[in-house]
């Protein structure tokens, strides 16, 4: 089902999200589809879309989607960072469709996390990937970019 996506000020953007647990895993598909038809939704209307957090449509969960070239469900993620190197990316959101944010993430991260069959899986991530994942994550603690501005002219406005 396609979800309604929570827009920049919304207090609940702001959230920590909460693990999820083996007793909810049952959870997960209905979750999974909601994420998958959301995101598509966001690309057939804006054009852009790589992943999506739970949180960005109400499920206070660590869960993040992600469909580059196959889905994957990542759940209860840990972020791991093992290179100091940082770039700067003009970082936008789902839930600031008309805004890009100057900011600075780690280059190069590992994430470890649990897969759609509750086994342990990570991946190792560089540049846009890594960028991607750190955005994302960002989202299960409640942590925007706009929060992560390098300065107060950091911000652009991106005609849709």
């Amino acid at each position: 089902m396609i979800r309604e996506i929570l827009l920049l000020g919304n207090p609940a953007l702001y959230e920590r999200s909460m693990q999820v647990t083996r007793e909810e895993r049952h959870l997960l598909p209905q979750i999974e589809q909601d994420l998958h038809d959301t995101l598509m939704e966001y690309r057939r209307t804006h054009n852009a879309g790589r992943a999506i957090a739970a949180p960005q449509i109400g499920i206070k969960k660590r869960i993040i989607y992600v469909y580059i070239t196959e889905p994957i469900l990542i759940i209860n993620p840990s972020m791991l960072f093992h290179n100091p190197v940082q770039i700067e990316v003009f970082d936008d959101c789902m839930s600031f469709p008309n805004l890009r944010v100057a900011v600075s993430r780690y280059k190069y991260c590992r994430l470890n996390y649990t897969d759609r069959t509750w086994h342990d899986a990570s991946i190792n991530a560089a540049d846009d990937l890594a960028e991607l994942l750190q955005h994302e994550y960002d989202h299960l603690d409640g942590i925007l970019a706009t929060m992560r501005a390098k300065d107060a002219k950091s911000f652009y406005y991106k005609p849709l």
